[in-house]
């Protein structure tokens, strides 16, 4: 019998490129699930489900009828600063909903794999280990953490991947991400603002999903660092975004963060430490250039 696996969040950047891994092993099965309609562009091999997973009824309907063994918990609301703006409904898709699937689990028995974010710590002390003690400074950074905590209390099988900014290409992507907008804005000849005080390891998404199916493969249980493995501050992540697609950096103004007048603080040094998920989880990751390869291949190929 095939492994079922629910994905939430599917119509995501991260949801897409797991819905491409389950559907092209026949070991699994896949249904997805997300808000709205469909835009995975496959029709084809999965079961799309319409799920507001903020609603416990909804949820617990799609978990019995399904009955998967398996549940990647890909939605969440990102947008940092709405988070901070619109904090009740933060709470209810960042948190609640991990107490809905924490609930179910314990029912009907699945494998959790949650997504959480480097944003849990303060980058005071960057790169992290899993077993660095969090300090959010934001409301999302507090609303993934307390998520984490739900997941450490409970008597169910899980594990937390956390991430950092995840870049690449999928279909009717509601939001961008950061290779794509340098991209956009170099090829318009937008002089853009860029920070020079904020540190992260860039994770390109066909890597991130590998090893949330990795994580489902070997019933790992805990926290697991996953991101890509160049460390960089912003503004050089976005000159070798430039040099890669061969455009003009001269357009690429910095700054310091203490500019942008953002409602949410970020942390200046995050980063990770992946030595665990290479060595329990046999995660592998692609460097940033090769990456962006990837990324260059799916554009061409659109």
């Amino acid at each position: 019998m095939p492994i079922k696996i629910l994905v939430t969040g599917s119509n995501g950047l991260l949801g897409q490129k797991l819905s491409d891994l389950i559907i092209a092993n026949p070991a699994y099965e896949l249904i997805a699930s997300s808000k709205g309609k469909n835009r995975y562009p496959q029709t084809e091999g999965y079961v799309y489900e319409e799920l507001d997973i903020t609603n416990y009824n909804d949820l617990e309907r799609l978990i019995q009828k399904h009955r998967p063994d398996a549940v990647i918990h890909t939605a969440a609301m990102t947008n940092v600063d709405q988070c901070e703006s619109e904090m009740e409904a933060c709470r209810k898709l960042n948190v609640e909903a991990v107490e809905h699937l924490i609930k179910l689990a314990a029912i009907h028995p699945f494998y959790l794999v949650h997504l959480s974010t480097d944003f849990i710590f303060d980058g005071t002390t960057g790169p992290y280990k899993e077993d660095d003690l969090p300090n959010p400074l934001s409301y999302y950074g507090h609303s993934k953490n307390d998520a984490e905590q739900l997941l450490l209390a409970s008597s169910i099988q899980y594990s937390i991947l956390r991430t950092i900014i995840v870049y690449g290409v999928a279909a009717e992507m509601s939001r961008s991400n950061i290779v794509l907008w340098a991209k956009g804005a170099l090829e318009k000849g937008s002089p853009i603002k860029v920070v020079n005080d904020q540190f992260r390891m860039p994770t390109l998404a066909e890597d991130l999903a590998l090893a949330c199916i990795l994580a489902i493969e070997k019933k790992t249980q805990g926290i697991y660092h996953i991101s890509g493995k160049d460390y960089m501050s912003v503004i050089e992540m976005v000159k070798r975004i430039a040099a890669f697609f061969k455009l003009d950096d001269s357009i690429i103004e910095e700054t310091d963060s203490s500019t942008l007048n953002q409602a949410a603080k970020r942390p200046p040094r995050t980063g990770f430490v992946l030595d665990k998920a290479i060595n329990e989880l046999g995660y592998a990751p692609h460097s940033f250039e090769e990456g962006l390869a990837i990324v260059q291949k799916q554009l061409e190929d659109k």
